[in-house]
C-alpha cells in the first residue's frame, strides 16, 4: 500500500504542472472592446451593444474603452501593442483601418500586417442631402451645377478623412466636377449648418441625417449603398443613376492585434454574429439605418485590402490631406 500511495504521489507530481501549464478557457480575464473614437458615436453603440450581448453569450466581462484622437489611429495603435491573446479588441469604423494610414505620417501601425481581422459588424449607406428649400432636386441637377460652377458648391463633412468627406470627393472624381469640401468637427455640426443653410449638401451618414429627412428639413437625393436603403425606399441608389463607381458604404468592424488563436477568434466571430442578429439587436439596428454583415475572417480580410487601396487612390488623386 505504501509503494501504491508513493507511486500515485510521484504521479500527481509529474502531472501538476502540465494542469497548470493549460490554458483556461477563453474569456478568462475581462475584455477590452478598445473604440478609437469619443462615446456617442455609431462606433462606440455598436460595440455597448455587442458587448452586452457577449458576455450574456460568452460570460466574462466585456468592457468598452474609448481612446480618442488623431481620427481614430491613437487608439488602433493602442490596440496593436496589446497582447494577441483575446484581452483586447478593437472596435472600429473604416477610419483606422482603411483611410486614416494613407492621412497620418506615422499611425503607428500598418493595418494590413498588424490586425487579425475578425468580421466586419455593420455598414450603412452614406446619403446625398441638401437642404429643403435646395433648388437641386436630383443628381443630375447637382452635376451640372458644378460642371457649369466649378468650386462653387460647398460639401459639409464631419471632418477631413472622414467617409463622408471621401464620398464627395469621389463623387467629384468620379463625374469630373468641382466643389468645395467644408470640414466640421463631427457629424452633427455638419448637419446643423447644412440645415441652416450655410453650406449646400453633404454625404452624411444615414443615421445622421435620417430623421431631418423624414421630418422634411432635408431632401435625399441618393444613397450610396449597392442597394436602396428599406428606410429610404423612394431614394434611387447612385449606381441607379449611372454613378456605379460611388457606391460606398461606413462600415463597423472587430479585430484584434497580431497573433490572436485561431479557436478564440473563430468562437468571438460566432458570438458577434449572434449577438448582431439577436431578436433583441437586429430591429433596433435596422431602424437606425445598419445593416447587419457578420462576415468570416477572410472575407474581412479581403475586403479591407480592397477598401485599402480603394481609398488611397481616392486621397491620391485628391491630394488630400489630414489638416
Amino acid at each position: 500500500m505504501k509503494k501504491l500511495l508513493t507511486t500515485l504521489a510521484l504521479g500527481l507530481a509529474v502531472t501538476a504542472p502540465a494542469l497548470a501549464a493549460q490554458p483556461q478557457a477563453w474569456p478568462s480575464k475581462p475584455v477590452t472592446l478598445l473604440v478609437p473614437f469619443p462615446p456617442g458615436g455609431s462606433t462606440d453603440l455598436i460595440s455597448r451593444t455587442v458587448g452586452a450581448k457577449l458576455q450574456e453569450k460568452l460570460g466574462g466581462t466585456f468592457v468598452t474603452e474609448n481612446r480618442p484622437g488623431a481620427g481614430g489611429t491613437l487608439g488602433a495603435a493602442q490596440a496593436r501593442r496589446a497582447a494577441p491573446d483575446g484581452s483586447t479588441i478593437l472596435v472600429s469604423s473604416l477610419g483606422p483601418f482603411v483611410i486614416g494610414p494613407h492621412l497620418v505620417k506615422e499611425p503607428g501601425y500598418d493595418p494590413t500586417r498588424d490586425f487579425d481581422y475578425i468580421t466586419v459588424a455593420v455598414q450603412a449607406p452614406n446619403v446625398l442631402v441638401v437642404n429643403a428649400n435646395s433648388p437641386f432636386k436630383s443628381v443630375q441637377e447637382v452635376v451640372a451645377y458644378q460642371k457649369a460652377n466649378p468650386g462653387r458648391m460647398t460639401y459639409a463633412s464631419a471632418g477631413n478623412g472622414t467617409s463622408d468627406h471621401l464620398t464627395a470627393e469621389l463623387f467629384w472624381q468620379e463625374t469630373g466636377t468641382e466643389a468645395t469640401h467644408v470640414p466640421y468637427k463631427g457629424g452633427a455640426p455638419a448637419i446643423v449648418d447644412l440645415l441652416g443653410g450655410q453650406v449646400d449638401a453633404s454625404f452624411s451618414n444615414i443615421n445622421t441625417c435620417l430623421t431631418h429627412v423624414q421630418s422634411g428639413k432635408l431632401r435625399a437625393l441618393a444613397v450610396t449603398g449597392p442597394s436602396r436603403s428599406p428606410l429610404l425606399p423612394d431614394v434611387p441608389t447612385m449606381a441607379e443613376l449611372g454613378f456605379k463607381g460611388v457606391t460606398v458604404t461606413s462600415w463597423q468592424a472587430f479585430a484584434a492585434p497580431k497573433g490572436l488563436p485561431a479557436d478564440i477568434r473563430d468562437k468571438l466571430r460566432g458570438a458577434i454574429v449572434e449577438s448582431l442578429n439577436d431578436p433583441a439587436v437586429k430591429p433596433k439596428l435596422l431602424e437606425l439605418g445598419f445593416e447587419v454583415v457578420g462576415n468570416t475572417p477572410a472575407e474581412f480580410t479581403r475586403f479591407q485590402a480592397e477598401e485599402y487601396a480603394r481609398w488611397k487612390k481616392v486621397i491620391e488623386v485628391g491630394r488630400i490631406t489630414a489638416n
